[in-house]
């Protein structure tokens, strides 16, 4: 471990070389102002029969002007929020942060593999990446994670989306530690998602503890927990996590017409739990009302038929059908 740190930290952002874009494009027009009179003027005195120094000037002025093209090759123009990272001959040569107009050595490259493309051939499944080259963003940028079906700590299927908002704050450990730090990005964000999930269970059982954390219930606190182990996994790679949201989150199409029944078994034990509460409540403020008004002496017996015949109308799923009782309830 130490030993890749120490490979890691081989290569450290510093800025590049650079010269005003304006003065050196000024500097290259007049070179090929005075490579075009060199050639002029060799032309003519090519004519006259002074081919010295005719020949000396006309092969002047085409060097000047292949110098020319090769200058021209070091102008870098960059936006607000881009950088540009410049390799010489393999080697490291800086890296511009300022947006402006400069002029660096022609022979610099601009390095980044985050636009670099793949391309799969079907005939052999080949697979064949191109380079990547360009600038850099330093953008605010979105990465919007394709669902995927996870287990959660009881170990039911459930299929979670996440959006990622992220930035590039370190170039060269964007660029030398990783292939490619988008693909990186959006792999380390798989894997952090689905060691996150299998951590919390989707929902609480009744018999759960109503303070344990689940994925549906503290949406914000596993986010702000993803977003932690995420930046993480992408600290080498010189990432900054901005924030982490759980767009989606469902059972899996398989388990989830089960839990949709245990869902409504749950509210209809509720409600019948709110009910018979209320009814009860009911029978006592009946009885404590009759014997209050002292409407009717009612014995242990009565009082047990009367509290039975309330709790059937009360309870029924069904309206009762009333029936009068015209001789003695002996």
């Amino acid at each position: 471990m130490d030993e890749s740190k120490k490979i890691r930290s081989t290569v450290t952002e510093r800025a590049a070389k650079t010269r005003g874009g304006f003065a050196m494009l000024a500097a290259v027009l007049l070179l090929f102002l005075v490579s075009v009179l060199g050639i002029v003027f060799g032309a003519i005195l090519l004519e006259r029969g002074s081919v010295p120094l005719g020949v000396t000037l006309l092969v002047g002025g085409i060097l000047l002007v292949c110098a020319g093209c090769i200058l021209c090759a070091g102008f870098k123009v960059l936006n607000p929020n881009e950088a540009a990272v410049l390799t010489l001959f393999g080697k490291y040569y800086g890296t511009i942060k300022k947006d402006g107009f400069y002029w660096v050595n022609p022979f610099c490259t601009c390095v980044n593999p985050g636009n670099a493309r793949t391309v799969t051939t079907n005939a052999n499944g080949m697979t064949i990446t191109s380079g990547g080259g360009g600038k850099i963003s330093l953008k605010t940028m979105t990465l919007n994670n394709e669902k995927q079906t996870v287990n959660d700590e009881r170990g039911n299927p459930i299929v979670i989306d996440t959006v990622v908002l992220w930035r590039v704050i370190d170039t060269t450990k964007a660029v030398f530690n990783v292939q490619n730090y988008r693909t990186f990005l959006s792999i380390q964000c798989d894997s952090a998602t689905r060691n996150i999930a299998r951590k919390y269970p989707y929902d609480l059982m009744e018999d759960d503890d109503t303070t344990e954390k689940t994925l549906r219930g503290s949406s914000q606190e596993i986010a702000d927990t993803l977003r932690e182990d995420l930046q993480g996994r992408v600290e080498d790679a010189g990432l900054e996590i901005l924030d982490v949201r759980i767009r989606q989150l469902s059972y899996a199409p398989e388990i989830a017409a089960a839990m949709l029944q245990r869902q409504q078994a749950e509210a209809v034990v509720a409600a019948r739990k709110k009910i018979v509460e209320g009814a009860v409540g009911m029978v006592e403020m009946a009885l404590e009302q009759l014997k209050a008004d002292d409407v009717v002496a009612l014995d242990e017996e009565r009082k047990a038929q009367m509290v039975s015949n309330l709790l059937v109308v009360l309870c029924g799923s069904k309206d009762a059908q009333p029936i009068v009782n015209s001789g003695s309830i002996y």
